[in-house]
């Protein structure tokens, strides 16, 4: 232990922590505009410096670790010396920003704005000068880049080489020059991006976002001519809360259903059913490859993030890929079959919406063989930051809203549905019917698969049920699931079954989700606290089991037996490797 003072005060800290953590532990908060736990410690922005005894100048409490040569040392953290260094800082940092706050996304919810705020920036023509000026990249189908906001403060260039061992994007030129890109200036859209959004997540300015698509769902939800449908994926129900005052990991399951029908949609369904839909076919074809034979092992195809992946880095494992179509399109397929048959409807006069926690859902619904019904099989997606601004436009006092149901016949879910979601969701739901039909479809097989659960990064576990053993594996964060592939690949991992999640943690995590600042994430695992939310629904749910659903069982009276032509031809999907660059 080190023996300190922080603010003339006596505490005890263990050596090796850094004058951050240790100032937190201690309930002062020393703010930070380029630090993330774990993935981004490099003192760069300036702004948790700090005076301490018998430094020359005032150093970056993020990146200093504490040890005996600092024992009896006090730490100032608000000293007039340091709220001045970080008001200095933030005016420099002004004076190349593009400050068009009223317009932007993130004002209200910027942490440059924030800590301007906090100390007291009133002038931010305090430094002028010559100006950086940028071209918007809208190249990419699910995001945006505006260097005019950004802050070089490199947490997106940390989240995409570190946390997804991806690294398409980084700091190009130097100096005042210094702008976040690709390699040689490429387009985002011609880079091996995966689309995940994890660096949206993580900036903390207005300079990443999603492509709005907003005033497409308005435009149809206007337009007398179209039917438009909504669907609304398993984890928007554990973050959309947040956006409106709850505590991180409250469901808002029947305020969500309530809010989507006075938007106006005409039917507002559940993604749980095409989550319970994917269990169906995905088990069965998980027991047709270990029973009759096929690629193993099989690989969960639920996450667009991971087979752009998959595609771009690993095309060898493209066999081993689950033909699934993931939930989003299997609920717009049936949207634009199933349901519009029973009605009666052309599908070429449905706009199917999506709801969901991942940017590249956007991508997604572009990709080939995604039409059922010779149309695409959703329209348009938005992220539940962009069903927040629509609720806010409509001037919906979310809180008041009393609690509505999805509707029938694409509205009931499972529990096994609901935990899709969380990092394991996917997995789990799947054993659960797996083992429920190696079992002779006793009604008592088991329901929980704890040891699937969790946000370890890479997780193994066994099971055996009617004489056939199952070996499975799950992997959240594409630099795990690199980790765990590069094992498979060298023989060292024996499994037959692999989930993988592109974000770290699963959908609650998705860089679509409802943002939360970095002194948040850096101390609450935002992961945990947002499955906690679909596990404890899915334990309220009558029905844990995808084939106990009522509208499962309605949906193959009209796709027929499990896994067979029809369904083949609706729900399933095809691979190509891509020759993006990496």
């Amino acid at each position: 232990m080190v023996n300190i003072k922080i603010n003339g005060v006596d505490y005890a800290v263990e050596e090796g922590t850094t004058i951050l953590e240790a100032c937190r532990m201690n309930g002062i908060r020393i703010p930070t505009l380029c630090w993330l736990k774990d993935i981004n410690a490099i003192g760069a922005c300036r702004i948790c410096v700090v005076e301490m005894t018998g430094a020359r100048s005032l150093v970056a409490s993020c990146v200093y670790p504490l040890s005996k040569f600092d024992e009896g040392k006090n730490i100032l953290t608000h000293s007039p010396a340091v709220l001045e260094s970080r008001k200095t800082t933030l005016q420099l940092l002004l004076s190349n920003h593009d400050k068009k706050c009223l317009s932007c996304d993130r004002s209200g919810n910027c942490e440059l704005q924030t800590l301007c705020r906090e100390l007291g920036v009133d002038d931010d023509n305090a430094f002028e000068g010559i100006k950086n000026e940028y071209e918007i990249d809208n190249s990419a189908a699910h995001m945006y880049r505006d260097n005019n906001k950004c802050i070089n403060c490199r947490r997106c260039v940390a989240a995409c080489a570190k946390t997804q061992g991806i690294g398409v994007i980084g700091a190009n030129n130097r100096g005042f020059k210094t702008e976040i890109g690709c390699a040689f200036d490429m387009d985002l859209a011609d880079t091996a991006c995966v689309s995940c959004g994890q660096c949206i997540a993580v900036c903390p300015t207005g300079a990443l976002g999603e492509k709005d698509d907003t005033a497409k769902v308005w435009a149809a939800l206007a337009d007398p001519t179209k039917t438009v449908v909504v669907q609304a994926a398993p984890a928007v129900r554990a973050s959309l809360g947040e956006a409106f005052g709850y505590p991180m990991g409250t469901d808002v399951e029947g305020k969500l259903a309530a809010s989507l029908k006075m938007l106006g949609f005409d039917k507002v369904f559940d993604t749980n059913f095409g989550a319970d839909l994917t269990i169906m076919e995905e088990s069965h074809e998980l027991l047709e490859r270990i029973t009759k034979g096929g690629a193993l092992p099989m690989i969960t195809s639920c996450s667009p993030g991971w087979i752009r992946y998959c595609e771009a880095y690993y095309p060898e494992f493209l066999p081993n890929l689950s033909s699934c179509k993931s939930p989003q399109q299997m609920t717009g397929a049936m949207i634009k079959t199933y349901w519009a048959q029973k009605n009666g409807i052309d599908p070429k006069d449905i706009v199917s919406v999506s709801v969901m926690p991942c940017t590249a859902k956007k991508f997604e619904i572009g990709r080939p063989d995604q039409s059922a019904a010779g149309v695409p099989d959703v329209d348009i997606s938005i992220t539940t930051r962009e069903l927040v601004k629509m609720i806010n436009k409509a001037g919906l006092r979310f809180r008041d809203l009393p609690d509505a149901e999805f509707e029938s016949p694409m509205g009931s879910g499972t529990g096994a549905a609901v935990i899709f979601g969380a990092t394991g969701g996917v997995m789990e739901a799947a054993l659960r019917t797996a083992v429920w039909k190696l079992t002779g479809e006793k009604n008592d097989s088991p329901i929980e698969f704890t040891e699937v659960r969790g946000v370890e990064g890479v997780k193994f576990a066994e099971y055996t049920a009617g004489g056939v053993t199952v070996k499975v594996a799950i992997a959240s964060g594409l630099s795990n699931a690199k980790a765990l592939l590069e094992k498979v690949k060298k023989g060292e991992v024996d499994v037959q079954f692999i989930e993988v999640m592109a974000c770290p943690g699963g959908c609650v995590n998705g860089g679509g989700q409802v943002l939360v600042p970095a002194d948040v994430r850096n101390f609450t695992d935002v992961r945990a606290e947002r499955a906690k939310a679909l596990y404890n629904l899915d334990a309220k749910y009558a029905s844990r089991k995808s084939h106990e659903s009522e509208d499962i069982k309605l949906a193959y009276e009209f796709l027929g037996e499990i896994g067979g032509h029809k369904a083949h031809e609706y729900l399933h999907t095809t691979y190509k490797a891509s020759n993006l660059s990496k």
